[in-house]
């Protein structure tokens, strides 16, 4: 294994314990506690800049392409093709879907939503992001928060 491989697996291990959390107890105190901070995205941020500072020519490739949007897509296009961009970029989604799905129990235990749909919303906003926030927007947003 090479250090973008063990990067990869790191960002991805990373947010487990707070998937798992928000899945299995997301309305006790321990689960709310772990993610009031900034330590559920931290490591996947960290990793992305490391990262970086591991190969910034990447970085630099996608501003030195050329200026016409064929070229642009066709720097990204070549920096993604890398080890490197594709570990970053994985890091970058893993972190963003996960920062949503926090949103998103935040969001279900604000409305007191149907645990089945609470817990489906989470399990698929740290898989596929865009099903999770479809099945809260369908099946939770519609709904008054109880206070």
């Amino acid at each position: 294994m090479d250090i973008y491989e063990i990067c990869f697996v790191l960002s991805t291990f990373w947010v487990g314990p707070f998937w798992f959390a928000m899945l299995i107890n997301p309305y006790e105190e321990k689960t709310k506690k772990l993610l009031r901070g900034p330590w559920f995205y931290l490591g996947p941020i960290v990793i992305w800049y490391l990262l970086m500072g591991l190969n910034p020519e990447g970085l630099i490739g996608l501003t030195s392409g050329s200026t016409g949007e064929e070229g642009f897509l066709i720097s990204l296009a070549s920096a993604l093709a890398t080890k490197p961009g594709v570990t970053a970029t994985w890091a970058h989604m893993v972190a963003g879907d996960f920062f949503v799905t926090r949103w998103i129990w935040k969001k279900c235990i604000e409305k007191n939503a149907n645990k089945w749909i609470m817990r489906l919303s989470i399990f698929f906003g740290v898989i596929l992001m865009p099903i999770g926030l479809a099945i809260y927007s369908i099946f939770v947003n519609k709904s008054k928060p109880s206070h």
